[in-house]
């Protein structure tokens, strides 16, 4: 089958949207899964997408399809998420690809991620095919939805498909205009392998098992190949395509996406985005990649029982095979012992790494509160990345510190606004316009510092509109802001695993909130023990753990007043002595109860 009959394309949509059971229907449609292998949200293959309904990995398969002329086509469909934390899974996903359905919701319309996935398939160049979704639906409102294609996403109303993925409505129409609206693939200029790694998973028989889009040339087996982002050379073992399981074939031409084996034992050793090429007749420049991905969130993630360090190191390692945006480091903290410095794409992701880790390693794991990465600019010129509040300098050595801001796209319905709006500047947000998108919503575009919307945001939002707010974001460079270092000192000494890094005016608020939890959760001791937030050496919050008080008194009854005194003063000496030199143990489920708590 030439290249002119191959067609790569994926689905994109919001959450919730259909893409999944769009693309069951497609296989289905097109007999590349069998009667007994139906089943639903068939590319979702972890166990938390399918509890979660959400797809957190790309899955590419190949399908087979007869159109109405007669004649032939391979189509190569990759189902992507749609959780702004996956959003580089898209990206990936998208190079890939000549063009994309976009989903919409008949109900629901236009939502803020529809208009992210937009951005990112004009900026590939894809062709898009518009379809509107769930049209089944008794709430269904099409000429809304098309009046909202028109207007905010220039995409004429008369494009659009009709369809209903749950009842299989508009199934053939879909695959029709995929093999007559999408272009088929670039005819190479030349004979040389040029290959696009797009993604890769470890396979614990077979090492790495990379995702591939051929742009020019062939792959097949003894194949001597080289991956030039660091030329490192290898030799292929297998190739082959997804129906949707691994299905060898003799090679992969040009327009092709599949799969490769080479015996690569690590995917750090193949990185996402690399082009792989022939090693005698080697391409001279490698193809455009795309963006490298950046984690946005850090988090320490300890064992609770201290023994289990190799095994949480072994997990993590496992996971980071399967997870190239997934990084971590270890590091070692006073109160919480050894464990790993992780960072994360978003709140979302750092979820799952950590749902997978209870679940599929029986790991017990504390996490610590999730932080950002500041540019601190320090008075001798040098600007230092600080993703852990226990490394940022001196404030006498830091000029500027500088937070990463986000660029955010909320919809809320119309008697949300002010609320919306007040949420927006609690969290030291900037309005920059609004948007109406139809009688009932409209879309608030607004710049937020991304530790602000880490924790909780996301949820207010939710719970303001009553579930129908959404929103997305994407990353818009870094800003100075007035930051500061917030210690917890329990009796005097500070405790590393609280502190956190927070804006100037919010800082004395959070300190009252964390001293007061940590007050209700030590146990009490035989002196008094005080628990301070401090920025620098100022004390901004105070609490105090009263001390348990013995009464060495009882054996005094009657006599001189004086000898009661005596003996009380000699046990405030006791205690002032114990004070000085007593420390503090502050138990494994303080910390636990504090960290849950931020």
């Amino acid at each position: 089958m030439g290249i002119e009959h191959t067609r790569n394309f994926c689905i994109i949509a919001h959450i919730d949207h259909g893409k999944t059971t769009l693309s069951d229907r497609l296989l289905e449609r097109t007999g590349t899964i069998h009667e007994r292998e139906k089943q639903d949200q068939l590319l979702d293959s972890m166990d938390l997408e399918r509890e979660r309904g959400i797809t957190i990995k790309a899955h590419p398969v190949t399908m087979r399809y007869t159109a109405k002329s007669g004649e032939k086509y391979r189509l190569n469909l990759l189902d992507t998420p749609g959780h702004v934390d996956f959003a580089y899974e898209v990206s990936r996903s998208l190079a890939a690809c000549e063009g994309a359905l976009l989903l919409i919701d008949a109900a629901q319309g236009v939502e803020a991620q529809t208009v992210a996935n937009i951005h990112l398939a004009h900026k590939q160049g894809l062709t898009i095919v518009p379809v509107i979704n769930k049209i089944d639906l008794a709430n269904s409102d099409i000429p809304s939805v098309n009046r909202q294609l028109e207007e905010i996403l220039a995409i004429p109303a008369e494009e659009a498909l009709h369809a209903s993925a749950k009842m299989g409505i508009g199934i053939e129409e879909i695959l029709e205009a995929i093999v007559t609206r999408i272009p088929s693939p670039q005819k190479p200029l030349d004979e040389t392998l040029r290959a696009l790694v797009f993604d890769s998973v470890f396979d614990v028989y077979r090492g790495v098992v990379g995702y591939v889009r051929v742009v020019s040339g062939k792959m097949e087996p003894s194949q001597a190949i080289k991956l030039m982002s660091n030329d490192a050379r290898h030799e292929i073992k297998e190739v082959g395509v997804f129906t949707p399981k691994m299905y060898l074939q003799p090679r992969l031409n040009a327009g092709d996406v599949g799969y490769f084996i080479a015996n690569i034992k690590s995917t750090a050793d193949m990185k996402i985005g690399d082009t792989i090429t022939d090693q005698r007749n080697s391409a001279r420049e490698p193809l455009p990649g795309f963006q490298e991905i950046h984690p946005m969130v850090f988090s320490g993630i300890y064992p609770i029982n201290t023994g289990d360090f190799e095994h949480l190191k072994t997990a993590i390692g496992k996971l980071r095979l399967n997870d190239s945006a997934f990084i971590y480091a270890p590091e070692s903290s006073v109160a919480l012992g050894f464990g790993f410095r992780c960072g994360f794409l978003g709140l979302l992701h750092m979820e799952i790494i950590q749902e997978r880790l209870r679940r599929e390693y029986n790991m017990d794991i504390i996490a610590t509160s999730p932080s950002v990465v500041y540019e601190v600019e320090t008075t001798r010129g040098e600007t230092v990345p600080i993703d852990n509040p226990a490394h940022l300098p001196d404030p006498s050595l830091i000029r500027e510190i500088r937070e990463p801001i986000v660029k955010a796209y909320v919809l809320c319905p119309n008697e949300n606004i002010g609320d919306i709006l007040q949420l927006i500047l609690e969290k030291r947000g900037q309005m920059d316009h609004t948007e109406t998108l139809d009688a009932r919503r409209v879309m608030l575009h607004c710049e937020l510092p991304l530790n602000e919307i880490l924790v909780d945001f996301n949820d207010k939002i939710k719970s303001i509109t009553r579930g129908y707010g959404s929103m997305d974001y994407e990353h818009a460079g870094y800003r100075p802001a007035k930051l500061v270092k917030l210690d917890l000192l329990v009796n005097g000494e500070p405790v590393d695993a609280f502190s956190t890094i927070v804006h100037k005016d919010r800082a004395e608020g959070r300190g009252r909130q964390l001293a007061a939890k940590l007050k209700e959760v030590i146990p009490r001791q035989l002196y008094q023990v005080a628990i301070q937030a401090a920025i620098g050496g100022k004390i901004i919050a105070r609490e105090s753990v009263s001390a348990l008080r013995k009464n060495v008194t009882a054996k005094c009854y009657g006599g001189d007043i004086t000898r009661k005194r005596k003996l009380l003063e000699k046990q405030k000496e006791g205690k002032k002595r114990m004070k000085s030199i007593g420390r503090i143990n502050i138990p494994q489920e303080a910390f636990i109860e504090v960290l849950k708590a931020q």
